[in-house]
């Protein structure tokens, strides 16, 4: 039995049977990271020294009967733009690289108070922007089933270090598809939550009105246990909300819709192979299934790249070399902004507060911005109406398997579209998790995406277990534990 490989759950109930240790179990975490961290890179730092501790005091409090919760004693991996006091937050940006945070986010607050431990901070896109982690200051991650290719990302760290069992679980950010995406490159599961139920207070933000933290595991089970820990209300955060949530069948009378705009040009064929295996197998359980159309997804990447960089622009500009992170010095102030600025980003965040500022600028805002966000309202509401015929929506996770590194870097364009069929859950703010079914020509994983409505989140895990266990996807990366 390799511990590394078992569900939380399953690693609970060895602890309080005292048949494992959590010092035991993080031994063998840090040993795996130890062994993949030069050929994957997933994390930037790792927390040994207070990990040692910490699990040792776990010990303790399984020894006494005393443990708090489900997650005491588990090694979860965290993407390096959520800050923890103490420990450096980067957001894989030379602006940040000196920058210690004061402070833990909401999420890390309660973590802590649950005994989570932490195995360090993983590796992401430069403020997570991009799909692919190779936009990190600090050099590319890879994917464990194949160094040859990119963890998608921009969560790529942290979905590769539970791909490599260097973490039990991980969590990421997700602005456009960024925790779906590498998920599925890495034969995970990942999980967006609705909008708002995970406070974002402590995330360095990139896209404020999209950007949600949620989990990366190895089951659905794993990802329901997290986000039970981490969601709620949070004073601090403006945009939260009570995670209140509604009650949709998961059973066989649910009615299930295949995307139609998302199984047409620009899916690969094994993508779409990945979806009717699970629509027949859905339909053998007897669940009823249709198409559904929403045209509107269609302008997905259009409305997502106009509102995205230009939240990304106003939410950058504090980082002027005044307040904290990178300085370069300058003749006047003014110059000393723009060095800083110059130096600190790197080329694709550049690329996004440029065009985030032109879709703002007096003369355009009406015609981009403007009309972006009127776009965003039809498609909310497109979601709406489909969610009347039916109550879960299911498409590929993404386009095509995991690409090469390299391959698109030279073509943003292209780059872009790996996230068309995650964008469109951020824009609406729906619930949206991407599930392994199956690997490639190229022994490469693909996930299948399933949303739902605002706040049925726990049913929307529900219902993805059921498919989970039909599947029955248990293929690993080899060579890494």
């Amino acid at each position: 039995m390799d511990i590394a490989n078992l569900p939380i759950r399953k690693l609970n109930t060895l602890f309080n049977k005292k048949d494992l240790k959590p010092s035991e179990l993080y031994s063998k975490i840090f040993d795996n990271a130890v062994g993949s961290e030069a050929s994957l890179h997933a994390h930037l730092t790792l927390f040994e020294e207070e990990n040692i501790k910490k699990a040792k005091e776990s010990d303790g409090r399984f020894e006494k009967g005393t443990a708090q919760s489900l997650l005491d004693g588990i090694p979860l991996a965290i993407k390096d733009n959520i800050n923890i006091k103490g420990y450096k937050t980067t957001c894989s940006s030379k602006m940040l690289s000196n920058y210690t945070s004061p402070y833990d986010a909401t999420v890390i607050k309660k973590l802590k108070e649950s005994e989570a431990l932490f195995t360090g901070k993983t590796n992401l896109d430069e403020f997570a922007m991009g799909s692919s982690t190779e936009n990190s200051a600090f050099g590319l991650t890879k994917n464990p089933w194949d160094t040859d290719f990119v963890p998608g990302g921009s969560s790529g760290g942290s979905a590769a270090s539970v791909g490599a069992r260097s973490s039990i679980a991980a969590l990421g950010s997700d602005t456009g598809g960024s925790i779906r995406q590498p998920a599925s490159f890495c034969g995970l599961v990942g999980f967006k939550p609705t909008y708002g139920t995970v406070s974002r207070y402590g995330l360095i933000a990139f896209a404020s009105s999209l950007d949600q933290i949620g989990p990366i595991t190895k089951t659905v089970d794993d990802s329901r246990i997290l986000f039970s820990a981490i969601s709620g209300q949070d004073s601090r955060d403006a945009t939260s909300i009570a995670n209140d949530q509604v009650d949709i069948p998961s059973d066989k009378t649910a009615k299930i819709g295949v995307i139609k705009e998302l199984m047409e040009d620009g899916i690969s064929d094994e993508a779409r192979n990945e979806v009717s295996k699970v629509i027949e197998t859905l339909k053998t359980s007897g669940y009823e299934v249709k198409e559904i159309s929403i045209p509107i997804i269609k302008l997905a990447i259009s409305i997502y790249y106009l509102i995205a960089p230009a939240e990304c622009s106003a939410n950058l500009a504090r980082f002027d070399g005044v307040r904290y992170g990178l300085r370069i010095d300058g003749n006047t102030s003014y110059e000393m902004m723009e060095n800083t600025r110059a130096e600190g980003f790197g080329k694709e965040v550049k690329r996004r507060i440029l065009l985030g500022t032109y879709a703002l600028s007096a003369g355009y805002y009406d015609e981009y911005y403007g009309k972006a966000l009127q776009a965003r309202k039809e498609m909310i509401d497109e979601f709406t109406r489909a969610f009347n015929e039916v109550d879960y929506l299911i498409s590929p996770t993404t386009p095509t398997q995991a690409f090469k590194a390299g391959e698109k870097t030279s073509n943003p364009l292209e780059m872009y579209m790996s996230d068309l069929c995650t964008i469109p859950a951020n824009l609406a703010g729906l619930p949206a998790i991407s599930i392994p079914t199956g690997v490639t020509n190229d022994n490469l994983p693909l996930g299948v995406q399933i949303m739902s409505r605002a706040l049925s989140d726990e049913s929307l895990l529900n219902f993805s277990e059921i498919i989970e266990k039909e599947i029955q996807f248990d293929q690993q990366p080899k060579g890494w534990v």
